[in-house]
């Protein structure tokens, strides 16, 4: 049943409860039990908010943005999913969407890993002047070439910030793209996506940029990374995959960013038994 404008008036002046209630009212217009995947369209979401008298979003796709990296869905929503799945939102094409149940999984760095010093490459200007999380992440990986580490290969930036459109999937972003080659001359394309902040990384992500590198890039193998500030300035980097349409961890690696005067004799003998 809509809300009258009184009862919606408190969530208009807030963006996560504006975008909570008109995402759970467009899940209650398709949801029954026993459903475990349904689509819907952008138009839908611009329609609820209107019928609600909410607020229309300025931008309404950062409204399924917001529910893929950054926040959690309704608890409606949440308590609709079988034990062990969750629902998450696939693009299926342009301004078309789809609901899915699939098993529950984020990807958190590891407590047991080790941290691996690494002498700090980056500019101290950029270091400054840095706007967010993300872009500081972006700049750290970059400037002390954590991709090419990280892989072992060597490889280059070619776009930040890459806006697409990708067939059956619809409009995707990814934070950076890196090109490389490897010592027996194969060549690579690495998406990869910075999480700063609340942001986190989900198999939605991980599905489009592999689309779209076998799309944009069909002749070049696929590793796509993610990248992710921890505690103290650390940085976990994974390289991902999707198995039996799940998010699965391929590799996965914690580094810290030092002066190189901080990286001791110890450090680098330990570094020396690790890689056999």
């Amino acid at each position: 049943m809509p809300k009258s404008k009184a009862e919606t008036s408190e969530v208009t002046t807030s963006t996560v409860n504006r975008y909570s209630v008109i995402i759970e009212e467009v899940f209650k217009d398709h949801y029954a039990a026993g459903i475990y995947e349904f689509e819907f369209e952008r138009d839908e979401l611009l329609a609820k908010a209107k019928k609600l008298e909410i607020k229309t979003p300025r931008n309404i796709g950062d409204l399924i943005y917001s529910f893929r990296y950054r926040q959690a869905l309704p608890k409606f929503i949440i308590d609709a999913a079988d034990d062990g799945l969750e629902w998450i939102i696939r693009g299926v094409g342009g301004a078309k969407y789809q609901f899915k149940q699939v098993r529950l999984n984020r990807i958190v760095p590891r407590d047991d890993l080790v941290t691996i010093k690494l002498p700090d490459s980056t500019p101290e200007i950029i270091a400054a002047y840095a706007l967010s999380d993300e872009q500081a992440l972006l700049a750290k990986v970059r400037y002390n070439r954590l991709v090419d580490v990280f892989l072992g290969i060597t490889a280059y930036s070619l776009q930040n910030h890459l806006r697409t459109t990708v067939k059956g999937v619809g409009q995707i972003e990814i934070d950076e793209v890196y090109v490389g080659l490897d010592s027996n001359g194969r060549q690579y394309v690495v998406p990869v996506q910075a999480k700063g902040g609340n942001d986190k990384h989900g198999v939605v992500q991980t599905e489009q940029d592999i689309a779209c590198c076998q799309e944009k890039f069909g002749a070049l193998i696929c590793r796509p990374v993610s990248a992710q500030f921890m505690s103290n300035g650390r940085i976990a980097m994974f390289e991902l995959t999707v198995q039996d349409n799940e998010m699965r961890v391929v590799g996965e690696k914690h580094y810290q960013l030092v002066p190189a005067k901080n990286i001791s004799r110890e450090d680098l003998e330990n570094y020396g038994v690790w890689g056999g």
